[in-house]
């Protein structure tokens, strides 16, 4: 399975390093990576990471400005794209089709193509301008999926609501993991 995964400038950096570091341990994903620039900034005022230590982590690493990467183009198959964290820019540009970076592009692609893109929106609080445009990337087929911490798996470490959320990702595209205790367990 060949999965995109983007990094964008919004708080949460942490989500976009969780997720990478399982799906390196995860038999047969691929992994490709695009970090935007405001990305680069976030992640090292939010963690100890670097950005080699991320790109480390994924199968391959392409610049936000190469527009040739393999999957711009609708025919390199993917089973689709995640955006973590995603940026309420972001959002906007996928909301409004507006492909001027590989990240946004990638996204469109996988709208277009039919293919699963989820967007980990990470902003707070939001306005009626945030809300619309989460409910036009909705409907273009985007998943929706802000970090909200969940609580009935008694979550006793920031890592437990962290790995919920990277858990509740992963169930999109039915990917086994371990990294919570599901409702009802």
């Amino acid at each position: 399975m060949r999965l995109i995964v983007g990094m964008t400038g919004s708080s949460g950096t942490i989500y976009g390093i969780r997720m990478l570091q399982v799906l390196k341990s995860t038999p047969d994903v691929e992994t490709h990576l695009i970090i935007s620039e405001a990305a680069r900034i976030s992640l090292g005022l939010e963690t100890a990471y670097s950005v080699k230590d991320v790109e480390a982590l994924a199968d391959a690493v392409y610049s936000e400005k190469n527009i040739a990467a393999p999957f711009s183009s609708g025919s390199y198959k993917t089973e689709g794209m995640v955006i973590v964290p995603c940026s309420i820019k972001t959002l906007s540009a996928v909301a409004n089709c507006y492909s001027d970076t590989l990240l946004t592009r990638a996204a469109d692609v996988v709208i277009k193509e039919r293919r699963k893109l989820v967007l980990v929106v990470r902003e707070t609080p939001l306005h009626a301008g945030h809300l619309k445009l989460m409910h036009e990337a909705s409907l273009q087929g985007a998943i929706i999926m802000p970090p909200i911490p969940a609580f009935y798996h008694k979550p006793k470490t920031i890592e437990d609501l962290i790995d919920h959320t990277v858990g509740r990702i992963l169930d999109v595209w039915g990917i086994e993991h371990q990294l919570f205790k599901r409702w009802g367990e």
